[in-house]
Order: structure tokens, then C-alpha cells, then sequence
């Protein structure tokens, strides 16, 4: 496609100037029409490093590109050192072919060869309750950043980590044994730090059910090994309804089973990383960069139990033991502070795993309105907003695209009501109606989709401006794709998809399809079928459905 094209063209100029290797070339489509259709700020991102101004670099950019006229028709310096291009005329024709030669393959590259693995680990909740928003949140974000990796060549794993074992883990199972014997008449008491709400009786219910023997729920290892294992069926669940799958499952538990934690500490011990101090065992994360030691298993007094941080660490052994050499987290903002000791562990064991190795996607809260004010609470989960909640009220395509449709970094505000509307206002349903006004030109015309190909079109009966911008946009979406891959960031589909639904409704109210000419209602019909395939290819990327009818 022509923007590629373009991009590839000034990356072989900026190295000829000396720019590094892993310089990313940013184009944009500007605001004004006047100035193009492809703009790029390469020359003021070069300038410092060739001590010249932008405008300087610009005009040396210019002057040393080799495009084909077919490719681009005119390019142009701007302003303070922006390079403008306009596309060729060909262009046009180039894109409609293409996009109805690849149909929904369109945007997709092929998987590489050889294969390039990459783990993707997300949502990994606690099995101590329903999934909240948050989660909500970063089983979208994650589904969608693998899809995106995928479409990009890359071989994911979508993969959930169970914290099956430790503290909370023990609290569940006391809450849920103080709600047995709540029921048993006897009175229990939920332990500071333990959970409430309806799910917790439920659950305590159906353990008396399910283990008659036990009434006074004094098998605390049975309790907790039934709620664990009811809970997390009840995440999977819950997941299943926000289309969101995985592929491995993984337990805290098995590191501990397996030995993998103490070998962890065994590993450091080796390298020379630990020392004891005041009867408990630290690790010298100083010495790569950390504000302070930290501690690995606390002291005697303290219980003598490793810290949450070592098993985190041994989890991340196994993941480039088991050949992921690229490793993704998508982590709410709360974890912020375990990048640093992570990758730090990593490293303290002289394994040569990169440092920075994994990386992570962290993203900020949601806030669940309805009616102007925030809502708290449900009264199943007894403290939160659970992702179920959302998921009965709006259904699942709303939930995910508003998840979506912030950047992760990004405090993300769901608006119910929003998300409830049938009108434009609402950004999922004005995105699906754009397909499903594509889809009704065929149903009305009684035409078969797959027969309007870019075969016998002629490009130059499309005269109407809608219809070369709507074109223009559709040759965007390989590039968005690819870019949204790169900087993990599935919010660049979401904002291309909208403006690709705006310019198809505008072309949809100004241009007639059925009964025109047979060249302009062949050439239309094309652009229809164009306009359709990356609609629903977008939608089906982020996991969302693509209605003919609404």
C-alpha cells in the first residue's frame, strides 16, 4: 500500500543521513485537506541529531526520496519542517483490489517463519471472587493485544496466572468456613482482611452440599481447595461471556509443588545475590538499580514464609524455559512497582535473560456511571462492580469496546447509559451500523457481496470527494494494525474504526449505489463490498460482532 510504501522510502532516507536503526518513521493524515493526504514529522524528529533546522532537513529529505508517480503524485515541504504527499490517482484503484482480493485477510500478515513465539499473560485474578471492571478491562486489553500480535506474524500464547496460593488464599477459605457456620446456627466471624458479599454464602451453602461430613466446615484445606476450584470456574465463566479465552493455565501453587521456588533461591545463593539480615533472607536488587534490598523470605517471627516477589520471579523462569523469549504482562496500575523487581530478579540470576524482560502494559481504573453518579457497588460481589454486571446490562460487543476505546494509561469512565444508547452517540453501535448499512446495499440490491469485485472497475467515475477519503482510509488499516501491534495499544483500532465509520456513513448519505449507471453502480457496489471487509475485519480484531441488520 501506498502509505508503506512512503514510510519505507524516508526510512531508507533518514539512514542515509545517519539516523539510527530503530528509528520508527510516523506518518499522519492531516487534519487539512489542503495539505495532503500522508504528512510526516521526520524532519523535526532528525533535526537535533543533524545540529540543522527541521525545514533544512526537510528540503534534504525531499530532494533525496525516489517514489514512483504512481505512488505519489506531489510531495511537498510545510510549515515548520513538515513533508506533505498526495497520492496518486492510482492509488485508488490499487486499494480497492487489494482490499477485495484479501477479503477478511486484509491488514493480516502471515505467520512468520521461523514461528516467533510470544506469552501474553493477562486478568491472572486472584480465584478469590468474581472479576471486577478492572479485570474487565485487562481481559480486553490482553485479548486484544494478542489478536493484534497475531495479526502480525507473531505465535501467541494467552496465558492466566492463578494465585492459588498464600494469604488471600487463606482468608477466602476462612470467610467461606465463617459463613458455614453462620449457617450451621453456631455464628462465625469473616477474619480481618476476608471477604464478604452474597458469593461468599453461596458458596459456603453449597460446600454444606457438597461435603455433608463436614458441616462445621473444620477441613479448612477442603475449603479452601472448593472455593478455589468454584471460583475459578466461575472467573472462566465470566470470561467466556467477554469472548475472552486462554490457552494455558497456570498455578502459584505448582511452583511450590514443583520446586521451582526454592531452586529460584538456590539460583541466587549461587550467583553470590543474598545475605541474611535481622533472621531474614534479602536479595541485593541494589546492585542492579533498585531503591533498596529486598526481602525474599521473612524472618522467623514473621512466619518464615517467602514474599509474594520470589514466586513471581520463579513463574517468570518458566516462561523463558519454555522457549518465550518476548513475554508481555497487561497488569492494572497497582503493580506498577513489580516491573522493576521483576525484571531485577530476572537478572540477579546471571540466566542472560534481557533486562528488560517481561514487558508490561499497565492500565488504570474504571469507573462504573449510571445516570451522572458512580456506581459502587453489586450486591453478589458485596464492594465492587463485577465485569458480569456490565456484561448482562450492555452486552458483551459494548463492554469490550469501551474497555478498549481509552488508551490503557488512561482512567477509563463507562458510562452506562452510554453504552445502553441506539443512537450515533453510542461509538460501538454508530461502528456497527456503518457495517450494516454496507451490508443492507446488497440485501436491498438482492446482490451477492462476493460478486462485487474490482474486476471492470473504473475508479475515475468515483467523483464525489467522500468516496476518495473513504478509499484513503481503507488503505490505512494494514498500517494501523501494524503500528497498533508495535506499541501494544489496541485504542489506535478503536479511534481508526470510528473515523472509518464516519467517512462510510458520509459516503453512504451522499453517494446513491443501486440504479445508478453500470459503470458508477459497479464501482460502487465495489466500494460497498471494500468498505464492509474492513469494517468487519476491524470488529472481528477487536473481538467484536458485525451485524448486517440493526
Amino acid at each position: 500500500m501506498a502509505q508503506e510504501e512512503i514510510r519505507a522510502a524516508l526510512a531508507r532516507v533518514a539512514a542515509s543521513l545517519g539516523a539510527p536503526a530503530d528509528l520508527v518513521v510516523e506518518l499522519e493524515t492531516p487534519r487539512e485537506k489542503s495539505h495532503g493526504d500522508v504528512a510526516t514529522n521526520l524532519a523535526l524528529v532528525l533535526a537535533k541529531s543533524l545540529r540543522a533546522k527541521p525545514r533544512e532537513v526537510a528540503e534534504r529529505i525531499v530532494a533525496a526520496l525516489d517514489l514512483p508517480a504512481e505512488v505519489v503524485s506531489s510531495v511537498e515541504v510545510a510549515g515548520p519542517g513538515f513533508i506533505n504527499f498526495r497520492l496518486a490517482a492510482d492509488q485508488l484503484a490499487g486499494t480497492l483490489a487489494a482490499v477485495l482480493a484479501a477479503g477478511a485477510g486484509f491488514g493480516r500478515a502471515r505467520p512468520a517463519a521461523p514461528p516467533r513465539p510470544v506469552n501474553v499473560e493477562f486478568v491472572s485474578a486472584n480465584p478469590t471472587g468474581p472479576l471486577h471492571v478492572g479485570h474487565g478491562r485487562q481481559a480486553a486489553l490482553g485479548d486484544v493485544i494478542a489478536a493484534l500480535l497475531e495479526w502480525t506474524g507473531w505465535t501467541v500464547t494467552r496465558e492466566f496466572y492463578y494465585n492459588d496460593a498464600g494469604a488471600q488464599i487463606d482468608k477466602l477459605a476462612e470467610s467461606v468456613a465463617a459463613r458455614v457456620a453462620e449457617l450451621e446456627g453456631r455464628g462465625g466471624t469473616i477474619p480481618e482482611g476476608g471477604y464478604h458479599g452474597e458469593y461468599i454464602r453461596e458458596l459456603a451453602q453449597r460446600y454444606r452440599e457438597v461435603h455433608p461430613a463436614d458441616r462445621g466446615a473444620a477441613d479448612l484445606d477442603a475449603v479452601r481447595r472448593f472455593a478455589v476450584a468454584e471460583l475459578r470456574r466461575e472467573q472462566d465463566r465470566d470470561l467466556q461471556a467477554l469472548g475472552v479465552r486462554f490457552d494455558v493455565y497456570y498455578l502459584e501453587s505448582s511452583l511450590h509443588g514443583e520446586g521451582r521456588v526454592d531452586r529460584t533461591v538456590e539460583r541466587w545463593a549461587a550467583a553470590g545475590r543474598t545475605y541474611e539480615q535481622d533472621g531474614a533472607l534479602w536479595l541485593r536488587t541494589t546492585d542492579f538499580g533498585d531503591d533498596k534490598d529486598r526481602v525474599l523470605r521473612r524472618s522467623a517471627e514473621k512466619g518464615g514464609t517467602y514474599t509474594y516477589f520470589v514466586p513471581d520471579v520463579a513463574y517468570h523462569v518458566t516462561k523463558w524455559d519454555r522457549g518465550f523469549t518476548r513475554a508481555i504482562n497487561v497488569q492494572g496500575a497497582d503493580h506498577h512497582s513489580t516491573v522493576t523487581r521483576v525484571r531485577i530478579g530476572l537478572q540477579a540470576l546471571d540466566l542472560h535473560i534481557p533486562a528488560g524482560y517481561p514487558e508490561y502494559v499497565l492500565h488504570q481504573m474504571v469507573t462504573v456511571m449510571r445516570g451522572g453518579e458512580e456506581v459502587k457497588i453489586s450486591k453478589r460481589a458485596g464492594s465492587y462492580v463485577t465485569v458480569r454486571d456490565l456484561v448482562d446490562e450492555v452486552g458483551r460487543d459494548a463492554v469490550r469496546y469501551f474497555f478498549l476505546m481509552r488508551k490503557a494509561d488512561s482512567h477509563l469512565q463507562f458510562d452506562i447509559d452510554l453504552a445502553l444508547k441506539r443512537t450515533e452517540e453510542n461509538p460501538v453501535f454508530y461502528v456497527q451500523m456503518a457495517h450494516a448499512r454496507m451490508s443492507g446495499i446488497f440485501r436491498i440490491g438482492g446482490v451477492d457481496p462476493a460478486s462485487a469485485t474490482a474486476e471492470g472497475v473504473d475508479v475515475a467515475v468515483l467523483t464525489d470527494p467522500s468516496e476518495a477519503e473513504l478509499i484513503k482510509l481503507l488503505a490505512r488499516f494494514p498500517g494501523v494494525v501494524e503500528r497498533a501491534a508495535a506499541a501494544l495499544d489496541p485504542q489506535r483500532v478503536t479511534t481508526y474504526l470510528e473515523d472509518l465509520a464516519r467517512a462510510t456513513h458520509l459516503w453512504y448519505h451522499r453517494c446513491r449505489v443501486l440504479g445508478e449507471s453500470a459503470p458508477v453502480e459497479r464501482a460502487r457496489l465495489a466500494l460497498a463490498r471494500a468498505a464492509q471487509t474492513v469494517l468487519a475485519g476491524a470488529l472481528a480484531l477487536l473481538g467484536l460482532s458485525a451485524p448486517e441488520r440493526m
